[in-house]
C-alpha cells in the first residue's frame, strides 16, 4: 500500500485507522511489560517469557537466533543466556545447538516463565479483541 492512500484511509477514522491504534496501544503494552520483566526477573525468566512470545509468532518449534542476539533483546550479558539456556537444555525443555534452539516443552517454559508472559498476552488479547465505543 502507497503512503499516500494509507495516510488518507487512517484520516477517514474508520476500520484502518481502528485496527493500527488498537495494534499501536498493543504494542506499547507489550514494551512496558517487557521493560518491567527486565528489571524485576530472573535471565531464565526473561528467556522463557521471551522465547514463549517468539513462539507465538513462530510456525513450529525453532527459533534461529544466536546467545548474544537473545542477550542483547533482553539487555544481558551473552554469559547470562549462556546460563538459562543450560538450565533449560538438561531439564529437557529445549535443544540448542549454535545459533539455533528447538523448543521441546512449551509447558516446562509456561511453568518457568515469570507472569509477565500471560499479563503481556491477556492485555494484548484484551486491546486488540475490545469493541470500540458506541458514537
Amino acid at each position: 500500500m502507497r503512503a499516500r492512500a494509507l495516510r488518507r484511509a487512517f484520516e477517514s477514522r474508520g476500520a484502518l485507522q481502528e485496527l493500527l491504534l488498537r495494534f499501536t496501544q498493543a504494542l506499547i503494552t507489550q514494551m512496558t511489560q517487557t521493560a518491567v520483566c527486565n528489571r524485576h526477573h530472573e535471565v531464565d525468566q526473561q528467556l522463557c517469557r521471551w522465547l514463549l512470545l517468539s513462539l507465538d509468532r513462530l510456525p513450529g518449534t525453532e527459533v534461529r537466533m544466536t546467545q548474544e542476539l537473545i542477550a542483547n533483546m533482553l539487555g544481558v550479558r551473552r554469559e547470562g543466556v549462556t546460563a538459562a539456556a543450560g538450565k533449560l537444555q538438561p531439564a529437557g525443555a529445549i535443544r540448542y545447538q549454535r545459533g539455533r534452539i528447538e523448543v521441546l516443552s512449551r509447558p516446562a517454559f509456561e511453568a518457568r516463565a515469570c507472569e509477565c508472559y500471560e499479563v503481556g498476552r491477556a492485555l494484548t488479547r484484551i486491546v486488540l479483541t475490545t469493541s470500540p465505543p458506541c458514537s
